[in-house]
């Protein structure tokens, strides 16, 4: 007795999350939340909200630092509250899909005579009367036939419907919502996304995560090494792409997968997608005469509004010389503490400052990568494909038409539910078939008779 209680409330509760003022209510709270979750910076660390929503002591309603931590609004999309909000809303759908949309394309399947006289209402888009003749319901199943519906006789009455396409539009819109909010969930739970600065020619594995799900698990097996980078540059000097080739490693060191990579040109492998996100200039790698080598950093500056790196370079306690990298393939200028241009060196080309022999063996370059793991990304895909689908069907109209005696006449009925215009065409078509049928049956019947008198 309890358990069929208990199924009588849980069927109760599933039909009445099948609501559509419930549905809508529930979108608008998502709506709001997901524009505030836009506007406020995701995963940042604490320091930057405290500085950037300081508490304030007026009495309007601002928000600050302490109401965004306690709410979790600077990761919305992960908050447990978000989530169950979401599972609401799928199970809204759900129920209105088996409750309601299901039942509804069932009884659009159906066939419905009408067998006498009914009082017409506005609900039927066309009403004539056609004289009763002989073979009149022949004549009009072949006119509906020739116009593409789908028809059902009994007795003497014909109902056809057609445009039945139209009428699983919104079951296809509901399970593609549905699809797009279970791939996002599976997005927040389980991915993560990484950044990482490596050199050229380095080995490098996941190590700074900037944004993971609660249920992620950081693969360990997972490496990679840079190759190479280079630039790519327009004629006027200014940076048209960059690219990085790399190559990903199992934890074995056996090779899996090697691809150059630019921006919007990522590599892929399983659910790991490597992004090219950004580059930076990072030494000069310098040989110095019986000094060896060693390696100076150059720091990012601008020289008349161009971009440039500069590094010194000392030759004693009291004088140094300067060096200013503008692009991999441009001469490297050199200069002294005074700023008199001394000359301009390429890569591994020997230069002498104060008889001291040096040669720049190389400018060390670091690529930025983006790590990123989603394994929702497909279901949120094919749930926008599905729904680009259910656009294009929803503009299928659902059509019907009734045929019938009714003492010495016929009745003839249609409705539609939208594209009233495209409708009139069809019953326009229907009419002219089935008078040029009755016409051309007479002639038949005229010719045999005339055939039959000789």
């Amino acid at each position: 007795m309890k358990s069929f209680q208990f199924k009588n409330y849980f069927w109760g509760f599933l039909r009445y999350l099948a609501n559509l003022n419930l549905s809508i209510c529930i979108l608008l709270f998502i709506a709001f939340f997901s524009i505030l979750g836009s506007l406020i910076e995701q995963d940042q660390n604490l320091l930057y909200y405290q500085i950037n929503y300081p508490v304030s002591n007026c009495g309007a309603f601002i928000i600050d630092w302490k109401f965004i931590i306690f709410l979790g609004l600077d990761h919305i999309f992960q908050t447990w509250w978000f989530i169950l909000t979401l599972i609401i809303f799928i199970t809204t759908l759900l129920s209105c899909t088996f409750f309601t949309q299901l039942p509804s394309l069932k009884n659009a399947r159906r066939w419905k005579f009408i067998h006498r006289r009914i009082d017409i209402s506005n609900k039927f888009s066309f009403k004539e009367s056609y004289l009763n003749q002989d073979n009149s319901l022949i004549v009009m199943i072949y006119s509906l036939l020739d116009s593409n519906f789908f028809i059902f006789y009994q007795k003497d009455s014909i109902y056809a419907y057609k445009g039945l396409y139209g009428r699983i539009s919104p079951i296809f819109v509901h399970f593609s919502i549905v699809t797009v909010l279970l791939g996002s969930i599976f997005s927040f739970l389980s991915g993560f996304t990484a950044q990482e600065i490596v050199p050229s020619g380095e080995i490098f594995h996941i190590r700074h995560v900037t944004c993971s799900g609660i249920l992620n698990i950081i693969p360990s097996h997972f490496f990679g090494r840079v190759k190479n980078f280079y630039l790519e540059y327009n004629s006027d000097g200014s940076i048209k792409q960059f690219f990085s080739e790399l190559s990903l490693l199992s934890y074995r060191n056996s090779y899996i997968l090697s691809k150059i990579i630019s921006v919007n040109s990522p590599l892929k492998y399983k659910n790991f997608t490597v992004y090219q996100t950004d580059w930076q200039l990072n030494a000069l790698k310098i040989s110095l005469d019986c000094y060896g080598t060693l390696q100076k950093k150059l720091v990012k500056t601008a020289i008349n509004g161009r971009s440039c790196w500069l590094s010194n370079l000392p030759l004693n306690s009291n004088k140094q010389i300067f060096l200013i990298v503008f692009n991999t393939n441009s001469p490297i200028v050199v200069f002294d503490s005074d700023g008199v241009v001394l000359g301009t060196v390429l890569v591994n080309q020997n230069f002498y400052v104060n008889n001291v022999s040096f040669i720049i063996n190389d400018i060390m370059v670091s690529t930025g990568l983006q790590i990123k793991i989603d394994i929702g990304i497909t279901l949120v895909y094919t749930g926008f494909f599905v729904l680009m689908l259910s656009t294009i069907l929803s503009y299928l109209s659902y059509s019907q038409i009734w045929f019938y005696k009714d003492i010495s006449l016929f009745q003839f009925l249609a409705s539609t539910n939208r594209a009233i215009l495209f409708f009139e065409e069809d019953i326009f078509s229907v009419n002219f078939l089935y008078y040029f049928y009755l016409f051309f049956k007479s002639l038949n019947t005229i010719y045999l008779n005339k055939l039959i008198l000789k």
